[in-house]
């Protein structure tokens, strides 16, 4: 895989960030609220969100899985269970979980399962991971409705399931857009992450 020769490059004397429970009030102060997705390569999932007013923190790291403090070495080989993630800790009186699904959804492919765009396996899954009942009430709706649209001929295959214990990555993977512009980028288009995102949705992507 493309990303993983891109950051072999970069472990030397990186340390794994403790894990976080799906309810741990280390991640936020009783005002705010955490969001976690999947949507394949977790760099590209991060940009997205972190624009967004009323986003206090956009975390990236793996969930989903049973290997307790999994490396990124270990979740990219498959057999952990995790997935690529990001948490999101935000306001929600800035920002309602209904918009930051639909940043969600407009960001992969829900159409592919068990991969998203060049990356292939179970750990490239999409997926929702609630929180709590009403957020597993606004998934579900939300992709209801986007079932009804008519948009896509194909069934939607993106997991809604419970979220459970997030770990963080590496922290050379954390806001790795900013940190490693150009490679980012180079990924990003020879993913065909972007092409496929304006023929699922026709808008340009975030």
């Amino acid at each position: 895989m493309r990303r993983l020769a891109i950051a072999a490059a970069l472990l030397t004397g990186m340390a794994q960030t403790p894990a976080l429970a799906a309810d741990s009030p280390s991640a936020a102060t009783s005002s705010l609220a955490k969001a976690t997705f999947a949507g394949g390569c977790f760099w590209c999932m991060e940009s997205p969100f972190e624009s967004l007013d009323g986003v206090v923190s956009v975390t990236v790291g793996y969930t989903g899985g049973t290997k307790v403090n999994p490396t990124y070495e270990q979740v990219s080989a498959g057999g952990t269970g995790h997935a690529e993630s990001v948490q999101i800790v935000y306001d929600p009186a800035k920002i309602s979980y209904q918009k930051l699904l639909d940043v969600f959804w407009h960001n992969i492919d829900p159409l592919t399962a068990e991969a998203q765009f060049c990356d292939h396996g179970h750990q490239y899954r999409s997926a929702i991971f609630f929180h709590d009942a009403a957020q597993k009430k606004l998934a579900e709706e939300s992709k209801r409705a986007l079932e009804a649209s008519g948009r896509f001929k194909q069934p939607i295959v993106t997991e809604i399931t419970a979220a459970s214990t997030f770990y963080p990555a590496e922290e050379y993977h954390q806001h790795y857009h900013t940190k490693n512009p150009v490679r980012y980028r180079f990924y990003r288009l020879s993913c065909g992450r972007d092409s496929r995102l304006r023929e699922l949705w026709g808008d340009k992507p975030s």
